[in-house]
């Protein structure tokens, strides 16, 4: 496959040209989908988006297949384990966290096979170091790592190591790939605005500031090669703080993009970043009686918005990436099928 070299510029300066790693009128999806299959869900991701497919997430498998649990798998000299309130810091390897390594394993043994002698770009996802640390405790209470400044360094350190080591695993199965790394940070907001609860739900850790909070997420993005994006599927997506990282593309779900979010909109693309904009809602059990928006509505939606704050049509097509609002995992096999073929169809 080739990788095309898109126009990009800003409003005002003259047009450059600009790489991405992905043809023009793309596709892809968030992460998750239904099922416990990994062979089955690769080859739906295969079949239905070939411009750029991605390692599918099977939370429903439990444990260790969530966002958190799957990227504590990577943790290097960082141990972690479960308990009724979720995933928290630990003093020894964990049961655990060797069944979350087990099942990422699965997935790329699955990964391997079904994308053997695929040369193109590939995308995989790893809880982005902030909501990792707003979603696992500390060893000696169950407030988040996020409030111990220390441990979020620790954290930081260790999954940027591991991301490492991902990406070149990935690129060792899949030796033609072109590797995408996507960071999800759906706590990232939050974690800005000092509203992740602690333990007992009564506090809130405070604010991180702005310039750490862009040096760890650019520790993670810088610690590979791979064409980084980063995910945020809440409101009040911190446009500003995603290219101040480094991060070369952005993810969001645009029923969450209000008027105000469309000048951070607008800098982050004319500053040359992909744009993966979330179209497709992701409500389960969505069925062929019950379709979604059609892809002509979908594309006209983000055509709409292109135009409205001033970017040249020129660059949409290449620079923007169709994707569902967030992931599929509650959706029905059918369903995630069809909501992946109506993001293609509309890109």
């Amino acid at each position: 496959m080739t990788v095309p070299n898109t126009k990009l510029g800003t409003v005002q300066d003259s047009v450059v040209p600009q790489p991405f790693p992905w043809p023009a009128g793309s596709a892809t999806g968030v992460g998750s989908m239904p099922g416990t299959d990994p062979a089955e869900a690769i080859a739906v991701v295969l079949g239905e988006l070939p411009d750029l497919p991605y390692l599918p997430e099977l939370p429903a498998r439990g444990p260790g297949a969530d966002l958190t649990g799957r990227t504590a798998a990577l943790l290097i000299d960082m141990p972690v384990e479960t308990t009724p309130a979720g995933w928290k810091l630990a003093d020894r390897p964990s049961r655990d966290q060797r069944r979350a390594a087990g099942l990422l394993a699965a997935d790329l043994d699955a990964a391997q096979e079904a994308a053997d002698g695929w040369t193109g770009p590939f995308k995989v996802q790893v809880c982005g170091p902030w909501t990792l640390a707003a979603t696992i405790g500390l060893s000696r209470s169950q407030n988040p790592a996020l409030a111990d400044p220390g441990a979020v360094a620790d954290l930081t350190a260790s999954l940027a190591e591991g991301v490492a080591a991902h990406v070149a695993e990935v690129r060792s199965r899949i030796p033609g790939a072109t590797v995408l790394l996507q960071l999800d940070e759906p706590a990232l907001p939050a974690v800005l605005a000092g509203s992740v609860p602690t333990a007992s739900g009564l506090n809130r850790v405070g604010a991180i500031d702005r310039s750490v909070t862009c040096d760890n997420l650019r520790s993670v993005l810088r610690a590979t090669t791979a064409f980084g994006l980063i995910h945020c599927c809440a409101a009040d997506i911190p446009f500003g703080v995603v290219r101040e990282a480094g991060a070369e593309g952005v993810g969001f779900d645009l029923g969450l993009l209000g008027r105000a979010d469309e000048d951070g909109l607008a800098e982050v693309a004319e500053a040359g970043l992909g744009i993966l904009v979330g179209v497709e809602k992701t409500w389960a059990e969505r069925s062929a009686t019950a379709p979604g928006r059609p892809p002509k509505d979908a594309a006209a939606r983000v055509i709409e918005i292109w135009r409205r704050i001033g970017l040249p049509a020129a660059t949409l097509a290449g620079q923007v990436v169709l994707t569902p609002a967030c992931g599929l995992a509650a959706a029905s096999p059918s369903a995630a099928r069809a909501a992946l073929s109506r993001c293609r169809e509309a890109a």
